[in-house]
């Protein structure tokens, strides 16, 4: 009889260990879940760098909270971004004024400052000294005819008196010590003429600045009135030949101050806008705005360079970039309507500081902004809007 209990009762244990492992295994896979749960919870609350209160409606249905803010008005100096070439400010050409003849010296190099009236190019003068060296002869002949005129008149004078000498005689005396008198200043003038000649033979340079090029070298032909032989920056100065587009070219002044930055250099340099084109480009719609400045080693003619300019104080809304959306119909921003309900709104940005974005089209200020997670949104939902700290 005990063998047969025995072998009975051992069916039973063997239910009873079954009954007590299903829970068990439902008590782990509970905790599972449990985990995956929290832990997909905090990725959306923190991990994604979206709005947490948007992003956190529950598997119940419940309204989703967004964090919104009311971003009123700033007022904040314009900004217009603008790029364009370096060039001076007022270049000029040189050439050569005489009648030309071989180069002897260049003393200048490209680069070189020179002072007004200062010599750029020496040309072979050996022909027209000669020249001048003749014309002063002629003025000591001129000179003694005139003298020797001077006299016989001198001698007539005081013999018509007494009756030796006629009137007549003293008239043609006279007549031949005038016509003595005006070669010599004749003479004087053709020495005048070759010796202004001679001297602008030489290449000078017209206004005190930097040289910008050089095209001649000794042993050189030149002849007058040719090609430019140097191009000189005057003073030195630069300008930057902006490019707008009509609507900021319609914000800037004259004297407007603007901040150069050239591609090859870090560095910035503070310029002001003296002239503003009267016309626009058919072809890019754009429009030059020229800045002034002063002479750097940075500032190369015909460099790039990129420049912010002022335009005047604004008053518009400053919205962070997470709370303004952009899709092909192009930038909106979610703002809450009635009922609590996502309503989108167009809007056109403008200046983009430390603060944020102006909105310069579209808001009032007075709006409930989404301020994040907007992407997760649709017009028409209805959620819980939470002020932002």
């Amino acid at each position: 009889m005990n063998y047969e209990s025995t072998v009975e009762s051992e069916p039973q244990a063997v239910e009873t260990e079954g009954v007590t492992a299903r829970p068990r295994r439902l008590a782990i896979i509970g905790a599972i879940a449990a985990v995956v749960l929290i832990g997909a919870l905090y990725y959306f609350m923190h991990g994604s760098g979206e709005d947490a209160d948007a992003l956190a409606s529950d598997q119940a249905g419940q309204i989703p909270r967004v964090t919104v803010v009311t971003p009123g008005k700033t007022t904040v100096e314009g900004q217009i971004e603008a790029t364009g070439t370096l060039a001076p400010r007022r270049e000029i050409p040189v050439g050569s004024v005489g009648e030309g003849g071989r180069v002897v010296s260049v003393p200048v190099d490209e680069g070189d400052w020179v002072r007004k009236g200062q010599v750029l190019a020496v040309i072979d003068r050996s022909v027209q000294v000669q020249q001048i060296d003749g014309a002063r002869a002629q003025i000591g002949v001129a000179q003694a005819d005139l003298n020797l005129a001077q006299s016989n008149l001198d001698r007539a004078l005081k013999l018509v008196d007494r009756g030796f000498i006629s009137k007549a005689d003293v008239d043609r005396l006279t007549s031949t010590r005038d016509a003595a008198r005006a070669r010599v200043q004749v003479a004087r003038a053709t020495l005048g003429e070759l010796q202004a000649r001679t001297a602008r033979l030489n290449i000078y340079a017209p206004e005190s600045g930097l040289v910008l090029t050089r095209a001649v070298e000794p042993g050189q032909s030149v002849t007058g009135g040719g090609t430019p032989l140097f191009t000189i920056a005057k003073g030195g100065e630069m300008e930057l030949k902006a490019m707008l587009g009509e609507e900021d070219l319609a914000k800037v002044h004259v004297g407007a101050i603007a901040t150069v930055t050239p591609v090859s250099s870090s560095k910035s340099f503070e310029g002001q806008v003296w002239q503003i084109a009267p016309t626009i480009d058919q072809q890019s719609r754009q429009g030059e705005a020229r800045i002034a400045l002063a002479y750097a080693p940075e500032l190369r003619p015909g460099g790039f360079a990129s420049a912010t300019l002022n335009s005047g104080a604004v008053s518009a809304p400053l919205l962070p970039e997470s709370a303004i959306l952009n899709d092909a119909k192009g930038s909106y921003v979610y703002v809450i309507g009635k009922e609590d309900r996502v309503v989108r709104r167009p809007v056109k940005t403008g200046l983009v500081t430390a603060n944020g974005i102006a909105v310069t089209e579209g808001l009032s200020g007075t709006e409930q902004v989404v301020l994040r997670a907007g992407g997760f949104l649709n017009p028409g939902d209805k959620v819980k809007p939470a002020r932002a700290k």
